[in-house]
């Protein structure tokens, strides 16, 4: 079945660009200017000395910057100046402050290549670089990724490419190991964690249906396997003194390990992840009926024995992957109830339930422990669900304490050695986000880094405000509306909703602590300082308002329930006094993306434009209409598909296969959709060269510039613009 397309605009003239007079009583600013301030991130502090360090992105360059006690002004320590899509993550700080590592270079692909996003004859290679925080030139260490700094600074474990063994490397120059693993296992070994004392190293060893934990000695290259068994060991952590490794277990697979093993599917750590995932099939397997275990071994002989288990039949503690050992206690995440919490247990055993250290209805996101492990540090939303603020709580159990509040936005808690301070990543409604120091016992945050360019619009951004809505299915969800300054009675504004990505993340009401979020909420700013009414929709499957909210029913492939919380804002926005129900758009990027395409062909009569970047239009690979997977996907309601669309997608996408925008492409001029295109060879998911970010936002809004705010005008007959802006 197909449709004729109404006309829809090639170009505007210079008279109709100039309309809308009341739109232009307000200071605007551009995209570049509210884009322009450095994003820090990875922020770490150091476990004996009184310093922190971070990575900053400032548009497209990226360098580590450190900051030490007393006055703790920020020094720049790498020497980065172009946007040459050269990522860099995977910070690391010595015991000591004295020693930073990171990763140059993207994450490696399925078949080994680091993204070459500037398309560069000789590619680009990901290694690991170290810088002393006291000055100095960087240095390349070795070819590389994924680094275990060891706490005295002197050496680095890292992984080389997809062969399962640790390798490591002396950083004061010489090879330590010329290029060989430290050790060769048939099975393979990752997860590489240092002692205290950096002499000894604990590891996983994933047996397909079993894994273990070791130990390996540096100095006498001993191997021993901790409390070796049939089961799934996993999260290894040192004891402060460097004489115990706790870790977790979980049943191992029955009948041998079977690779296709009824009960489980496929083999190795997707089976593992089939186990965690239907606790009922293993119990039987494992002693005492109970499905998750921690233990405790002697790092020196193997002996270990169990603290604690959960009870039969209860796989609230499916979810744990993390240990952390404070005092003489050992802390997790666990999700029991409607909320993730942190959970502790006595090294010296327990067989009740574990003390549940971060209570109420929030979740308990970011974390950082004190140097002597007396208190757990943590984000939450907690009494402000649309935020995230500072607390802390006695590791051994307590009451919690609340340090931070107001319009922020605090995560990422690094503690000072001290314990006088916490390091976190803090933002607000108009404040980007930054690096700033809190009081151990609660304050304001002070920030420290980085300076705001000076055209930062700083006072012309608006406050959003949360607004509940109701889904058609009864579901209640929440959003950030945006409404410009100039907005006066009686107008009639153009509206654009924003669909974040994840699924599993939620929007709030100031700057994200996540990259892409972070720039989308400076669009979200962007779009109303232009006039538009803007709402960013925190829909179903998302974070932060709990278990029930983020696993409702029938998501995604299995019936697609979270467009219903899309449809419904658009609805909202058609019925508020102050939008022009015929000029609501929606855009996003992945889930985003796939939620846009589904708004565009299901409900071209409540959306009337949108921009896809990267998102998914089929689930799975089924095209039978009959499936509920096909049904799910934007392009079962291809023949309804009216309202114009910018595709936006890069072809070395890690996350989306660029099939989805191919296939979706020879759809779209099957049925005469007006869609342009925009293409970046050689970069990935949430692109690597902040240049393409620009080109990205300001087609967005040149786009919505023609069909939004001046969609009166008409247009010729093109269905298809591709190749615009693609380099």
């Amino acid at each position: 079945m197909s449709h004729h397309l109404r006309s829809l605009p090639v170009f505007l003239t210079a008279s109709l660009l100039c309309a809308a007079p009341s739109l232009q009583a307000q200071s605007r600013f551009t995209i570049e200017q509210v884009l322009s301030p450095a994003y820090p991130f990875d922020l770490v502090s150091a476990k004996h000395a009184d310093r922190i360090a971070w990575i900053e992105y400032e548009r497209g360059m990226r360098n580590v910057y450190t900051a030490a006690a007393p006055d703790f002004t920020p020094v720049r320590l790498t020497d980065n100046p172009d946007d040459d899509g050269n990522d860099l993550t995977d910070l690391r700080i010595s015991d000591d402050g004295g020693t930073l590592v990171y990763v140059r270079g993207h994450r490696l692909n399925r078949d080994g290549w680091s993204a070459n996003p500037l398309s560069k004859p000789d590619g680009l290679e990901r290694a690991i670089w170290t810088v002393s925080a006291r000055g100095g030139p960087p240095r390349r260490v070795v070819v590389g990724g994924n680094p275990a700094l060891s706490p005295d600074g002197k050496w680095v474990l890292y992984e080389r490419g997809g062969d399962d063994q640790i390798y490591g490397e002396a950083l004061a120059g010489a090879g330590w190991m010329d290029g060989q693993p430290l050790f060769t296992l048939y099975s393979g070994a990752g997860g590489p964690v240092w002692s205290p004392d950096s002499r000894k190293i604990a590891f996983v060893s994933d047996r397909d249906n079993h894994s273990l934990v070791g130990v390996y000695d540096t100095e006498t290259r001993k191997i021993t396997y901790l409390a070796a068994g049939v089961d799934f060991d996993a999260a290894p952590v040192w004891s402060p003194d460097g004489k115990q490794v706790a870790f977790t277990r979980r049943p191992g697979l029955a009948f041998g390990g079977q690779r296709r093993n009824p009960f489980f599917g496929n083999q190795g750590r997707r089976q593992r992840a089939k186990a965690e995932d239907r606790p009922g099939l293993v119990e039987s397997a494992f002693a005492g009926g109970h499905t998750f275990a921690i233990w405790v071994a002697d790092a020196e002989t193997g002996e270990g024995h169990e603290i604690w288990h959960n009870q039969p039949g209860d796989s609230a503690f499916a979810a744990v992957r993390e240990l952390l050992w404070a005092g003489d206690n050992i802390l997790f995440m666990a999700e029991p109830g409607n909320w993730r919490h942190y959970f502790t247990v006595p090294v010296a055993g327990s067989i009740g339930d574990p003390t549940e250290l971060t209570p109420g209805d929030g979740i308990a996101e970011h974390v950082g422990l004190s140097s002597d492990g007396e208190f757990l540090y943590y984000s939450t939303n907690v009494g402000d669900i649309h935020r995230r603020h500072l607390w802390k709580v006695p590791t051994s159990g307590g009451r919690a304490v609340q340090l931070t509040s107001g319009d922020g936005i605090e995560t990422y808690p690094a503690v000072l050695a001290s314990g006088d301070r916490v390091a976190v990543l803090a933002a607000g409604p108009t404040q980007p986000q930054s690096v700033a120091l809190v009081p151990a016992n609660g304050g304001t945050p002070r920030i420290i880094a980085p300076e705001l360019p000076a055209d930062f619009p700083i006072e012309t951004q608006v406050v959003p405000e949360n607004v509940t809505l109701t889904a058609a299915d009864g579901l209640e969800f929440w959003n950030q509306l945006f409404l410009p300054k100039d907005l006066r009675p009686g107008e009639k504004r153009p509206a654009v909703i924003f669909i974040h990505g994840g699924s599993r993340r939620q929007m709030l009401l100031g700057y994200h602590y996540m990259h892409f979020y972070h720039m989308a909420y400076a669009m979200d700013q962007y779009f109303a300082n232009k006039g538009y009414i803007v709402l960013s929709v925190n829909y179903r499957s998302g974070i932060g308002y709990g278990e029930e909210f983020r696993n409702a029913p029938g998501r995604g492939r299995l019936g697609n329930t979270e467009y219903q919380d899309i449809l419904a804002a658009g609805k909202y926005l058609q019925s508020r006094p102050d939008v022009d129900p015929e000029r609501v758009g929606l855009w996003g990027l992945s889930y985003g993306g796939i939620l846009t395409a589904q708004g565009l062909a299901r409900n071209s009569d409540v959306f009337a434009a949108g921009v896809d970047i990267a998102g998914v239009h089929l689930w799975g690979n089924s095209i039978d209409e009959d499936s509920v997977s096909y049904q799910s996907s934007a392009i079962a309601a291809i023949d309804k598909w009216t309202s114009p669309v910018l595709l936006i997608h890069a072809d070395d996408d890690r996350n989306v296969a660029f099939s989805q925008t191919v296939g979706l492409v020879q759809l779209l001029r099957a049925y005469n959709v007006y869609h342009e295109l925009i293409v970046f060879p050689d970069d990935v998911h949430d692109f690597l060269i902040h240049d393409r970010f620009l080109k990205s936002f300001n087609a967005a809004d040149d786009f919505f510039d023609r069909f939004l705010m001046q969609k009166n005008v008409s247009a010729g007959s093109e269905s298809d613009r591709s190749g615009r802006n693609d380099r």
